[in-house]
């Protein structure tokens, strides 16, 4: 089964109204943040650049789940 790319992480159908939730790459990036954040301390000078380098973690992810890679 092929996943989506860059579904909806948390999507919620109340049945009175559709959620999206946020993205699957928003997601990995938060997670990826949180423990960047952690191992490296976060000073305002850094901020960006460990925010990049969680969407770059994030990115990567996505793509090993989309061709299906075992891990």
């Amino acid at each position: 089964m092929s996943a989506p790319e860059n579904g909806p992480a948390f999507p919620l159908d109340t049945g009175d109204a559709v959620y999206p939730g946020m993205s699957l790459r928003d997601y990995f990036a938060g997670q990826a943040l949180a423990g960047l954040s952690g191992h490296m301390g976060v000073r305002s000078q850094d901020v960006e650049r460990i925010a990049t380098a969680a969407y770059a973690r994030a990115d990567a992810m996505l793509a090993v789940r989309k061709i299906g890679a075992d891990y």
